[in-house]
């Protein structure tokens, strides 16, 4: 699988065991979409080389010695702001979960994944997808909903009775969607792919990428995990 201009996917890792980066190296390019431009085992080599190579993916660990993948995450977008950033970690951690989609990054695999896996959400991520791991998803909307329900810091407002309560802008974007994109939006919330949900209901994949689109701007987002988060709140899982 190629990119969309037929040409291959240029990808910096960054991670600081070597065996595992050489591992990594190998498995992304029996891809002959993906190509390796760069590998480097900390946050300065990688703030260097994203700004020589201007990559369109950058595979980024965590924990790194130094400066923290996370903590890198600003200087690495300002050094390659078109590029693609997956942190691609062991840490299950809600926070550096949080941490990694505030500061910019497209995503957040885990380490544990299978190559195939991996390869495909190379590609998704450079394609405009965000790409959270299926175990980390269900963190992700608790962490959202946590903050969603925290009370309004006002002490005078006084409440509104259920009966007069307005419809939320969300309520309406949600009451928008066809039966079908009700469906597909309950498949990006489990974090299933776009292949995935295609097979679930017997269409082509393009036509979920069509639906999903039609989806995100009847919600006003523009990411899968922003839809989602969506949908966890008012309550289609």
């Amino acid at each position: 699988m190629t990119s969309p201009e037929n040409k291959p996917v240029r990808i910096l890792v960054v991670d600081d065991h070597t065996l595992f980066r050489r591992g990594l190296m190998a498995l992304l390019t029996r891809d002959e979409g993906l190509v390796v431009v760069g590998d480097v085992a900390d946050a300065g080599q990688a703030l260097r080389k994203a700004q020589e190579l201007q990559p369109d993916v950058i595979l980024l660990d965590n924990h790194l010695p130094g400066v923290n993948g996370v903590d890198a995450l600003p200087a690495l977008i300002e050094a390659a702001p078109q590029a693609c950033i997956l942190m691609l970690t062991v840490s299950e951690d809600e926070h550096d979960l949080a941490a990694a989609l505030h500061g910019g990054a497209s995503g957040y695999l885990l380490k544990t994944m299978e190559g195939d896996d991996l390869t495909a959400a190379v590609h998704r991520a450079f394609q405009g997808d965000s790409i959270i791991a299926p175990e980390m998803m269900g963190k992700l909307l608790a962490t959202y909903r946590s903050a969603a329900l925290k009370p309004a810091p006002s002490k005078n407002a006084e409440p509104v009775p259920s009966s007069t309560k307005p419809v939320t802008p969300a309520e309406q974007a949600v009451a928008s969607l066809s039966p079908r994109e009700l469906d597909i939006l309950r498949g990006i919330t489990r974090g299933a792919s776009n292949k995935e949900i295609a097979r679930e209901h017997g269409i082509v994949e393009t036509t979920v990428k069509i639906h999903v689109q039609h989806i995100l701007r009847k919600l006003g987002v523009s990411s899968r995990v922003h839809a989602a988060v969506i949908a966890s709140e008012q309550g289609l899982l």
